[in-house]
């Protein structure tokens, strides 16, 4: 008979089907990003109204997710995250019965709003059931999670492409099973209000910590998507043109992303989040002015894998941060705009790059990158470290979860 309880056995139960969610927010754009040239010739569109199939849903769910915040902290997670994941699934598989590019933008838009619920939903899921070091383990599998769907989604898309542009887009659907995995697993409550916390504007007041947070999420996406957008150009240049070698690229930044997942709790319980921060940024500025400098394919290809360590060292540090910044009736808000942070950098990525770009080259394009990390790595030199949560221990309240902002100043 296991002496787990109650709480412990649903929190371990819920912990694959967060984590297949979790793949989904990456699956959103990646599916169909194969057989995005085909859609674009089919429906005789430019290559800009083209991408727009890929970054729409991105712009929904900057705009909606703090509406879906405020759902899961009124609601709960356990309903918005099931009803996001059926919208997601269906409006996600109108790509497979659309003809016309109107249509099929209209349910990208729709699809986002879904994907805002699965984002959020998750993330508010796994800050509520996971603690102390338990929650920096789960928190690494989610970025492993993440990162190996960035690699696996795009090959099962460009295998159903083969069939018709199509087909890639009933791959949606799979979020109805995990709709149903989620309504199972979770617990159906939600936090008490306690009448003490004004709503968000004054907790971003009171804990300015958290802007800094999402100021760096922001620039984490708009650094990623230089990367995914403008690495094969970068490549071209260097005479690697075939698709398999460009993939491998790609890979290798997921790959590393992933290792780091699955050894992040290590890092966490050796080092404060000042600490881990810094050295995310340190990685970015290294990868972009090797990508900015160097000729040399071995040499590259060193570039993504250094990105990758740091994405996968910051993506689950600024969750817990966020989460732990903020009390529980209000993470699901809190969280929510981590959402709106990171897809509002992935859409704007290409037009604060591109313009530079397309001005000078691609190579000032990635200096440029490493000149943003620089001044990121620059800003976190004033965040404090703080004392960490002892083994097994829940951390510390709100105030000494949270470190400096990057100027310095306590909430």
């Amino acid at each position: 008979m296991s002496d787990e309880s109650p709480p412990a056995r649903q929190a371990r139960a819920a912990l694959p089907v967060l984590l297949f969610a979790s793949t989904l927010a990456v699956m959103a754009g990646s599916i169909i990003t194969p057989v995005l040239e085909v859609i674009r010739g089919d429906l005789d569109v430019s290559g800009t109204a083209a991408g727009l199939i890929i970054t729409a849903h991105g712009l929904a769910i900057a705009v909606t997710s703090p509406i879906v915040g405020r759902l899961i902290d009124r609601w709960g997670v356990r309903g918005p995250l099931a009803g996001g994941l059926v919208l997601y699934a269906v409006a996600g598989a109108a790509g497979l019965f659309t003809d016309g590019y109107a249509l099929l933008i209209a349910s990208r838009l729709v699809f986002g709003i879904g994907a805002a619920a699965v984002f959020s939903g998750t993330t508010v899921a796994m800050l509520s059931l996971y603690q102390g070091p338990q929650r920096d383990r789960v928190m690494g599998w989610r970025s492993t999670a993440t990162s190996v769907g960035g690699v696996v989604w795009p090959l099962i898309g460009g295998a159903l492409g083969g069939l018709s542009w199509h087909a890639p887009f009933g791959v949606y659907l799979v979020g109805v099973p995990i709709a149903l995995a989620a309504l199972l697993t979770l617990p159906n409550d939600r936090p008490a209000p306690t009448g003490k916390n004004g709503g968000l504007l004054p907790l971003l007041r009171t804990r300015p910590a958290l802007i800094g947070y999402y100021a760096l999420q922001a620039a984490a996406a708009v650094l990623l998507y230089g990367v995914v957008v403008f690495l094969p150009q970068r490549l071209a240049q260097i005479d690697i043109v075939s698709p398999f070698l460009v993939s491998l690229y790609t890979v290798a930044m997921m790959a590393a992303m992933s290792l780091v997942g699955l050894v992040y709790a290590k890092l966490r319980a050796a080092a404060g989040y000042p600490a881990l921060l810094r050295t995310a940024a340190a990685t970015w500025v290294a990868a972009f002015v090797l990508l900015g400098l160097v000729d040399q394919p071995w040499l590259v290809i060193v570039a993504p894998v250094l990105f990758g360590i740091g994405q996968g060292i910051a993506f689950p540090a600024l969750t817990v941060l966020v989460g732990e910044a903020a009390p529980a009736e209000l993470r699901g808000q809190a969280t929510s705009l981590s959402g709106t942070a990171n897809f509002a950098g992935q859409f704007f990525s290409p037009l604060i790059l591109g313009p530079v770009i397309g001005a000078t080259s691609i190579t000032s394009g990635f200096l440029m990158a490493a000149g943003l990390s620089l001044l990121v790595l620059l800003a976190l030199s004033g965040m404090r470290d703080t004392s960490r949560p002892a083994p097994g221990a829940e951390p510390a309240a709100a105030k000494d979860a949270t470190a400096d902002s990057s100027g310095g100043r306590r909430a």
